[in-house]
């Protein structure tokens, strides 16, 4: 082709692409699916309306969409983490085989028997229509793992039905890649009358098999710039072009091995990527940088890919088979029920799950996309009305699909949105035992963290004082004794603070360890002569004079540190997290998978610092104190916790 009429479909497409770009951040503004709009963009942009991209002009440039489903792949795969899924892997089992062998024999099946309804399908022979059935049948099994956890994230999602939703669906991605592989194959073969026996299945094995080897190699190699420390952007053109490498490889391999051996030996590029990717996530220490990385590459390549597929789009065809879209989308939510039950009864999880357990499994993006692009690439003849019907069915179940995983999270309960969050329905609770300036500075510091803190007057002369804050509670004593404390509910307290004379302090001390067994009892020292004596009862000891002097050397030789520690740093903050999601038991830090303006400061078990490294195994009931930005934190405290 000649450079300068593809320079000139590329300007024409970049101007398409731009203008899809800043449609879909008003499609993301409005809550609207961002790939229909880059979509409905495409098919205004291509021949059925404004013409700005011709039906020529999309074939030649091909090579974005090989591009984009290189990302794509990449993406699939860097989500699929097996450390993440261990505690729900018997459930993750039975509901992939059930959506994934139940959807497609369903599909097949009925597709094939309802040929007769379908345009394109009506006058094919018999092993044509088994061959669109199975291509039908693997698209209708894909998933969107970009979707769910989009929502996940979105619904602070945690819990049992949630980890296996989100397992269930990188799982499926990356399978439904391998069974396109076969099914793309066995329907080839079906479509061009080729014969199908012994030699053609041991052809497809090597075929598989050298995919996969081929798929570790390139695993190893995504690794390399993330071994170096070379700019950011050098490795997101090394990696996009790693991808797009990939497929000229395989057309390379596939065009030397008919020429010289008669026979085409076809590689997979969507496994290859997959499978690199994934040995990327899972051995390798990079997985966190490639994610993020994959995720400031993907916006940009959805905008290329999702505009280019509708460009090539016939708005004619998009209209004659919308209604057997519509049919088949019925036939695939069908299917997926049935396919749910099997798998909640299968696993044997809770009966709750039973009649929604599909509904997480509805949308679908770029790798059913993807794979219908290769469809129609392949079979001219009626591989656009294919392609026209799978996306018309994308578009649907990006529409339907969303709103029924969110309801699904809702009803098993396992939604944490900020106004039903944990904090609110049972959140840390401090008792503060003396007011005066510091205790009611301390108090409204801690309801700033969400805390809930009460403050406890225990001598006449207090100044009792309107504090502006609902959530400080004044309570008063009358007389200092054990019942009077005990009527504080300070077993359901995470801290005592005392700051009352030492005496005092001592007494209460001692009766909140004797009696409670309040988790942190924190005192403030007036004499040193009771150090030894809070330090029997395992309290934490705050001296002023020496808590001033220790701020100072920390302010002089570490201020970031001691700026950090007061607060004084809006955009960073520290928390302590106690672990209790089982998934996390056993796991070393190194292998955690934490935003990367997180670190782990300490870590304490059974009461005691252990001395913690990249081969730290974490425990349940372990504590962990973290720093990091808010948000940040806010999502680990939701991945520790259950």
């Amino acid at each position: 082709m000649d450079f300068k009429i593809l320079i000139t479909y590329l300007i024409g497409f970049l101007i398409v692409t731009i203008a899809a770009d800043r449609i879909a951040k008003v499609f993301q503004k409005v809550n609207f699916p961002i790939i229909t709009g880059l979509i409905i963009t495409g098919i205004i942009g291509g021949s059925s309306f404004l013409n700005f991209i011709t039906v020529r002009e999309v074939g030649k440039l091909n090579f974005l969409n090989q591009i984009a489903l290189a990302i794509i792949a990449f993406s699939a795969g860097s989500e699929l983490y097996i450390d993440d899924l261990r505690s729900r892997m018997k459930s993750i089992k039975w509901m992939t085989i059930g959506q994934l062998l139940i959807t497609f024999f369903i599909t097949v099946f009925v597709v094939y028997f309802g040929s007769s309804y379908i345009p394109f399908m009506k006058d094919m022979q018999a092993m044509h229509k088994i061959a669109v059935s199975i291509l039908f049948a693997t698209i209708f099994v894909a998933r969107s793992p970009s979707s769910a956890i989009a929502i996940i994230k979105e619904l602070r999602a945690n819990g049992p039905f949630t980890k296996t939703v989100l397992g269930v669906t990188v799982f499926i991605d990356v399978l439904v890649i391998i069974l396109f592989a076969i099914t793309f194959s066995i329907a080839k073969a079906f479509i061009n009358n080729e014969t199908i026996n012994a030699f053609f299945f041991v052809i497809l094995v090597i075929e598989l098999i050298i995919s996969f080897g081929l798929g570790y190699l390139l695993g190893k190699l995504l690794q390399l710039p993330f071994n170096f420390n070379i700019n950011h952007k050098v490795k997101m053109v090394y990696v996009v072009l790693l991808g797009f490498g990939v497929y000229l490889f395989a057309a390379y391999v596939e065009h030397y091995t008919e020429s010289y051996f008669a026979h085409k030996i076809v590689l997979e590029p969507l496994l290859i990527s997959i499978i690199g990717s994934f040995v990327l996530t899972n051995y390798s220490k990079h997985r966190i940088e490639f994610a993020e990385l994959i995720e400031e590459i993907s916006p940009t390549i959805y905008v290329v890919f999702f505009t280019l597929v509708g460009a090539s789009l016939s708005v004619q065809t998009l209209m004659s088979v919308f209604g057997i879209a519509v049919a088949l989308f019925f036939l695939r939510m069908i299917s997926m029920y049935f396919a749910g039950v099997f798998g909640v009864m299968a696993s044997k999880d809770p009966k709750s799950f039973m009649h929604v357990s599909w509904m997480p499994y509805v949308p679908q993006a770029g790798v059913a996309l993807g794979l219908a692009t290769i469809v129609a690439h392949e079979f001219h003849a009626w591989g656009s009305q294919f392609e026209t019907i799978v996306i018309a069915m994308i578009v649907l179940n990006q529409l339907i699909g969303p709103p029924l995983f969110k309801w699904a999270i809702n009803f098993v309960k396992e939604s944490h949105l900020k106004h039903e969050t944990s904090k609110k329905e049972d959140p840390r609770y401090a008792v503060i035992f003396g007011i005066e300036n510091q205790s009611i500075a301390l108090a409204k510091q801690l309801v700033k963290h969400n805390w809930k803190a009460t403050l406890v007057s225990c001598h006449k002369e207090d100044e009792l004082r309107e504090i502006e804050e609902d959530e400080i509670a004044i309570k008063t004593l009358k007389e200092l004794n054990v019942q009077s404390i005990e009527d504080l509910d300070i077993a359901n307290a995470h801290a005592v603070v005392t700051m009352l004379t030492d005496t005092e302090n001592l007494f209460v001390a001692e009766t909140v360890y004797e009696h409670i067994g309040t988790q942190d009892i924190i005192v403030r020292l007036n004499d040193r002569a009771y150090f030894d004596k809070f330090q029997e009862l395992k309290a934490l000891i705050i001296e002023p004079s020496l808590a001033m002097v220790s701020l100072l050397d920390h302010f002089v030789r570490s201020p970031n540190a001691a700026s950090l520690l007061l607060g004084l740093d809006e955009s960073q903050d520290t928390i302590d997290v106690t672990i209790t999601n089982q998934d996390i038991h056993g796991m070393t830090l190194r292998d955690l998978r934490l935003p990367t303006d997180v670190i782990i400061l300490s870590v304490k078990r059974k009461g005691q610092q252990i001395i913690s490294h990249g081969f730290t195994r974490l425990r349940l009931n372990d504590t962990v104190t973290l720093v990091g930005s808010p948000e940040s934190l806010d999502e680990v405290s939701n991945q520790f916790e259950v």
